[in-house]
């Protein structure tokens, strides 16, 4: 999974610009897949966290939870954190943030699942549980789902008023013989996603990011 890092920075606009004291408090999620080669592509999102670190300010919300075993639950919650209205406490905050996620992308080891439904399930709970009125849910991941045998992920969703972005959706190696199976993917985690009341986007040409308009 390779990342184009300005191009991807500029998605960030979506809780970076134009914001008044009258706007709800926003909630980001970040999902991070360890599994397999995505778990060497991390060293970028610790850039991706130092950007949200800058332009989150507040009241907003920020989570970050890594994607790995095949039962998901808070302990998968890498750091989170909720804005103080004080500046030195925010950034007291925002240096902690940061420090805890480079410890651990400094030190992750490949995970041997990847449990995406409960992720997503996690964020909608954390975001709903924080009061965000902007909820954002980025998943760095291929998106393939990989669970132990005999898990069970088939639940629904209540994601009414959330934005979920996929970000470099890569194709695996043999759907690049049947390309049909990609799109098989994407269109199932779109269903799940929309069945919610959510709005799903797929961000796989990055450096034409800039020309995506978030409400």
């Amino acid at each position: 999974m390779r990342v184009h890092l300005v191009a991807l920075l500029a998605v960030l606009v979506l809780v970076g610009c134009g914001r008044t004291a009258q706007e709800p408090d926003r909630g980001v999620y970040l999902l991070l897949d360890t599994s397999g080669t995505s778990a060497e592509e991390l060293q970028r999102a610790q850039q991706m966290v130092n950007y949200y670190l800058g332009v989150l300010s507040v009241g907003d919300s920020f989570a970050v939870a890594r994607i790995d075993r095949g039962s998901f639950s808070e302990r998968d919650i890498i750091a989170q954190v909720t804005l103080d209205a004080r500046p030195s406490q925010m950034n007291a905050q925002k240096r902690g943030f940061a420090n805890v996620v480079d410890h651990f992308i400094s030190s992750v080891e490949s995970a041997q699942y990847t449990d995406i439904s409960g992720g997503l399930l996690q964020a909608e709970e954390y975001l709903s549980a924080v009061g965000a009125g902007q909820k954002y849910i980025l998943i760095y991941s291929d998106l393939l789902e990989e669970l132990p045998e005999g898990y069970n992920r088939d639940f629904s969703y209540e994601l009414d008023g959330f934005q979920v972005f996929a970000l470099n959706v890569t194709q695996l190696r043999a759907e690049t013989i049947d390309p049909a199976l990609y799109q098989a993917r994407l269109s199932d985690w779109q269903t799940k996603v929309e069945q919610g009341g959510g709005q799903w986007q797929v961000i796989n040409d990055l450096d034409r990011i800039e020309a995506l308009a978030f409400d």
